[in-house]
């Protein structure tokens, strides 16, 4: 772990049972869940811990995999001490018994009265602290985005090879969110911004560090949606376009390309978002796997001028007043302003980069090909299919607790 010297204090998931100071509320909220889950007869199992081959071990003579996986699941950290010169509040002197068969002495100097480098009664924002995961890799909590005022370094933050990954969290169940964040973990997807309604899930993703966009309060499009004549069914839909319409032209005009997809679908390997396509054409729409692809270019920029959210607008209102109304929409609006303007652009779907889970669910032999590069299925598909076509293609990787089954580190 490598902190700067001025950190006295920072927050780590992984948590040390030696010296460990554990409130009453939390220990209480571990112990519930401890009860609930062995009568469930389940392990704490984490691929990826050591502590999970100890416990293969030991068994229940140790607690620690059973914190760790609590911790896990519920996204916590633990509070820990930076000192200089190996100093803590707490020690081990390492005398022989079941760690140690000799004296391995202190593992550590203990605090006393003559310290001046640094202030105990110091007090700290939560905020102000820095905080990492279990492969100590900084986590930034509460990226929320409301307006266009705080999406432009998100993106900036988010960006790998100049490409960023907006992902539609509306009409996907809370499950389905659940195993795409670890899929995303387990492939080292880092670049993406998820957006949706504001709701305990979204909070969720922003507590435990994801990045997310609050589309029921994106004040840049609220104005422009109140030009729309819809029905107040149609309120989510109509801010979900707009604010993936308004994200798209803003990842442009950092110069990222940009993919813009739903929840219902994921990613088979690790490249799957690499840019791969023909140079031919620039914008690349997939209105079966409803996948669109932007690449930052003078010609994206100049489609994506200022007005174009404004012709989205117009062209949605359009649409609503003739009631074409489906989840994909969206698609069907960037489709037809092309055509208006006469604009190139090319058919993801035609160059097999999606396989259907209902192919899967039809063909328990099915297999990706090498051309295949997401899998992807319709919102009305029922939840116990989707998982268990996924787990049949080794995509599903969360437990029952909706947490992910291992810790994924990653070569930074």
């Amino acid at each position: 772990m490598q902190l700067d010297d001025g950190t006295c204090i920072f927050l780590y998931q992984l948590v040390g049972t030696w010296g460990q100071l554990l409130f009453p509320r939390p220990w209480k909220e571990f112990r519930l869940w401890y009860d609930a889950h062995k009568s469930k007869n389940m392990k704490p199992f984490l691929e990826g811990m050591l502590t999970t081959s100890w416990y293969k071990k030991l068994g229940e003579k140790i607690w620690t995999p059973w914190f760790l996986k609590f911790i896990q699941s519920h996204g916590y950290f633990n509070i820990y001490t930076n000192f200089l010169h190996e100093r803590a509040l707490s020690i081990s002197h390492r005398d022989p018994g079941v760690n140690y068969r000799k004296t391995a002495g202190p593992d550590s100097y203990l605090v006393d009265a003559n310290y001046s480098d640094f202030s105990l009664l110091k007090l700290y924002l939560l905020n102000e602290l820095k905080w990492y995961d279990f492969c100590f890799r900084k986590v930034l909590t509460n990226r929320i985005v409301d307006s266009s005022r705080n999406l432009g370094p998100i993106l900036q933050s988010v960006q790998k090879n100049k490409s960023v990954i907006l992902v539609s969290l509306y009409r996907v169940h809370e499950t389905v969110i659940r195993n795409m964040v670890c899929h995303f973990e387990k492939l080292d997807v880092r670049n993406y911004v998820f957006v949706g309604p504001m709701s305990h899930v979204l909070l969720d993703l922003a507590r435990r560090g994801h990045p997310v966009i609050d589309a029921s309060h994106f004040s840049d499009v609220n104005n422009l949606a109140k030009s729309i004549t819809f029905q107040d069914s149609m309120a989510e839909l109509v801010k979900e376009i707009l604010v993936s319409a308004y994200v798209t032209r803003k990842s442009l005009d950092l110069g990222y390309s940009t993919w813009v997809l739903e929840g219902n679908m994921l990613p088979c390997t690790s490249d799957s978002f690499y840019d791969s396509f023909v140079r031919a054409n620039d914008v690349f729409i997939g209105k079966t796997t409803g996948l669109l692809f932007v690449r930052s270019s003078s010609l994206t920029l100049k489609i994506w001028a200022d007005d174009f959210v404004d012709k989205i607008v117009s062209l949605f209102d359009a649409l609503l007043k003739d009631s074409v109304i489906h989840d994909r929409i969206m698609l069907d609006v960037v489709e037809k302003l092309l055509e208006q303007q006469r604009i190139k652009f090319d058919d993801i779907d035609a160059s097999h980069l999606g396989l259907s889970l209902g192919i899967v669910h039809a063909n328990s032999t099915t297999s990706f090909r090498t051309e295949n590069k997401f899998i992807y299925w319709s919102s009305e598909t029922k939840l116990d299919i989707i998982q268990r076509q996924l787990e049949h293609l080794d995509m599903w990787v969360i437990d029952g607790d909706f947490s992910c089954v291992g810790v994924f580190c990653h070569p930074s």
